[in-house]
């Protein structure tokens, strides 16, 4: 008995086993990766320009200090006019303070002019110095010197009469209960308590604060206490 496969007229002789192996086109291969290496070659150099040209960048952008200026007198002017006079010097550093001590934020700095600078008119410092501007509303007198505000009261009641009512607010402990009532008698809601000064407090300056409630009569500033 025969094992032999006979092979049916028009198939080809390998149909009824396993195909020749093929011959890989090694020219194809070899341009296929002579391509990859192009292209990896092209990537690199691409990727060594953008990284040499970042690090140029951040060494031209290096901090090295700020130039020296002499700082102008801006004591008398408005507030914004101050601060863009400022940034025309190369000052960038500027803040501002309600110099009669009521803690107000100068929002519209137009409404505001300055009545003292923290760093002398003619001093020559570097661009870098911080400027302070102390401020009053523009129809305001301004003090003979900055008032600061009151510190944090610890454990004793000081005194706050004549202070905002809002400034006495942030002295006291957070937790504290404070009444505000209006002075003149006219029944007037303290909103806004930058705009009202303390004529009397209870309990009375000096005394040990342990938590008991506090209460102040107010009146606007400009009017006086009864």
């Amino acid at each position: 008995m025969s094992n032999s496969v006979s092979t049916p007229p028009g198939r080809p002789s390998w149909a009824a086993g396993s195909p020749p192996r093929k011959k890989r086109d090694w020219k194809l291969v070899g341009g296929v990766t002579a391509g990859i290496l192009v292209i990896g070659g092209l990537g690199s150099a691409c990727h060594a320009t953008t990284s040499a040209g970042s690090t140029s960048g951040t060494s031209g952008n290096a901090k090295t200090g700020g130039k020296t200026r002499t700082v102008p007198h801006f004591v008398g002017m408005g507030l914004q006019s101050a601060q863009d006079i400022a940034q025309k010097q190369g000052f960038y550093g500027l803040k501002s303070h309600d110099s009669l001590g009521r803690d107000r934020h100068q929002i519209l700095d137009r409404d505001w002019k300055v009545c003292s600078q923290n760093v002398k008119a003619g001093t020559t410092t570097s661009t870098d110095t911080q400027l302070d501007f102390g401020a009053v509303k523009s129809d305001e007198t301004c003090p003979s010197k900055d008032q600061s505000a009151p510190t944090s009261a610890g454990t004793t009641m000081p005194d706050f009469k004549g202070k905002s009512v809002n400034t006495a607010r942030d002295a006291l402990d957070s937790s504290t209960s404070i009444t505000v009532k209006d002075a003149s008698g006219k029944g007037r809601y303290v909103l806004v308590e930058s705009n009202w000064q303390v004529c009397s407090q209870k309990p009375s300056a000096g005394t040990k604060l342990s938590g008991q409630p506090v209460r102040f009569s107010a009146v606007k500033f400009g009017e006086s206490c009864p």
